[in-house]
């Protein structure tokens, strides 16, 4: 690609110049492997030019070239999201954080720890723990993820319901702009309203408005080890009337597990036959629980009670925090699991109010029967954050249409029931026309005036939100 704006030579020389050759990579099949995420049937291009940074120095130098020869750029973490967001276009400059790894600080008196993007959400996860802390948020990929591709696409993760989202643990942000001008936000003290929030702007802009290279991140104590329990239903909806009174509590203040999810039986067989666990098969909904406060024991009494007086069959509490693990692995593999069914699959992030998660999940079944597709449901119940899975065969172009169809009828349900196109997996190429019905007409033009004033030349992650 020839420079267009100042200086001879390839966008790959001039890479080059500021970079050390193993940090960039032009080989085809090495591109090709750069090229997209885990989302199925959302396009992708071929990338002139791979980039894998150590320094913030060196992530300068990359936006600084993109700008000076008007070369997109696509910024990447670990590329285990789920909506296209990482997705390469054609001719950019791909940028991969992941070399970016180093835990920089974890202070226990301020409880925050300051990170680089590129690293994995686990690995901060053990680290803090070391010091009696914990990094709350933890979506099911998370011994993958970076932190950088989590603060991205704003994720979430089985303890939300308790613990609340990405976006409440980022503090403060470094950020390169797109012409290669770096800013900080935020701050590392437990409280500031200086200015415009604009870190929480940042994160789920998934690189449309700057590459993140530094994140302050809040810390809590670390919280006893949870002791979990399982529900089975005879209905998705009974577990969903389940939840309902878990939250709402019964004559009082309601309960705050530690997570709250929910598998179909669907899922349940799909996991079954992944990991060989051995749970039931014969249940239509099993609800998972769990409590991680002093008297867990307690907490789990209450809640099986909630559970028998909204109809389970049975509900049976693990014996100790190992056998608590063990239920928790099985609702980290769901998707996986799934992915297995239909040899394709196309995964909503729909999150509705707890109260209509019921009907969310009644008129999934419905899509399912009127398409004669297997879907299946994994969901942060005590979110409202439901995930139904669409199975099927890419083969099969009939199939394929009814599928997408299907896709998109349980993206308009959400919204019907005062719900979200996504609860955490981000908009990326997937829900593009989606994210323009739920923000209208006001809204998506706002969106677009606040990326021309980070991007104005529309040169960061270009095609995808909107």
């Amino acid at each position: 690609m020839a420079d267009s704006a100042g200086g001879a030579g390839t966008v790959t020389e001039r890479l080059l110049d500021g970079l050390p050759a193993e940090a960039v990579l032009t080989d085809p099949d090495v591109l090709a492997a750069y090229a997209r995420d885990h989302a199925g049937f959302c396009p992708a291009g071929a990338p002139a030019v791979v980039v894998l940074p150590r320094t913030v120095e060196q992530v300068q130098h990359v936006l600084r070239t993109a700008t000076a020869t008007r070369t997109p750029v696509v910024p990447q973490g670990a590329r285990t999201g789920l909506s296209g967001a990482a997705n390469a276009t054609d001719g950019c400059i791909v940028l991969s954080l992941v070399r970016m790894d180093r835990i920089l600080e974890i202070s226990p008196v301020d409880r925050i720890a300051v990170v680089e993007p590129g690293v994995v959400n686990a690995t901060l996860s053990r680290a803090v723990a070391e010091h009696g802390l914990f990094y709350p948020p933890d979506p099911s990929s998370w011994e993958e993820c970076t932190i950088g591709g989590n603060i991205g696409t704003a994720s979430g993760g089985l303890c939300c319901v308790k613990y609340g989202v990405t976006a409440e643990y980022v503090l403060g942000l470094d950020v390169v702009l797109a012409d290669g001008r770096l800013v900080s936000t935020g701050r590392r003290t437990a409280k500031g309203v200086a200015g415009y929030d604009l870190t929480r702007l940042f994160v789920g802009s998934e690189g449309s408005l700057g590459v993140v290279v530094k994140a302050v991140l809040a810390l809590r104590p670390e919280p006893p080890r949870s002791l979990a329990l399982a529900a089975e239903f005879p209905t998705p909806e009974a577990a969903c009337d389940a939840v309902c009174r878990i939250m709402a509590g019964d004559g009082g203040p309601g309960h705050t597990p530690a997570l709250l999810e929910l598998m179909d039986r669907t899922t349940l067989r799909a996991v079954n036959e992944l990991t060989r666990m051995g749970l039931p098969e014969t249940t239509e909904a099993l609800l998972l629980a769990a409590f991680d406060t002093p008297d867990a024991a307690a907490d789990l009494a209450a809640v099986a009670a909630l559970c028998e007086a909204a109809g389970a069959t049975e509900v049976v509490p693990a014996e100790d925090t190992a056998e608590s693990e063990l239920l928790l692995a099985a609702r980290r593999s769901a998707l996986v699991a799934l992915e297995r069914l239909g040899g394709a699959t196309l995964i909503d992030d729909v999150c509705v109010p707890r109260s209509r998660l019921a009907d969310l999940l009644k008129g999934v079944t419905a899509v399912a029967d009127r398409t004669g597709l297997t879907i299946g449901v994994c969901a942060h119940a005590g979110d409202g954050n439901s995930h139904p899975v669409v199975c099927f065969d890419a083969a099969d172009p009939g199939e394929a249409a009814r599928a997408h169809a299907a896709f998109d009828e349980i993206m308009a349900l959400g919204l019907e029931l005062e719900g979200t196109i996504t609860g955490e997996h981000g908009v990326g190429l997937l829900k593009k026309e989606w994210l323009a019905r739920e923000l209208g007409p006001v809204g998506l033009e706002l969106h677009r005036g606040v990326k021309r004033v980070f991007d104005p030349l529309g040169l960061l992650n270009p095609g995808k939100l909107f």
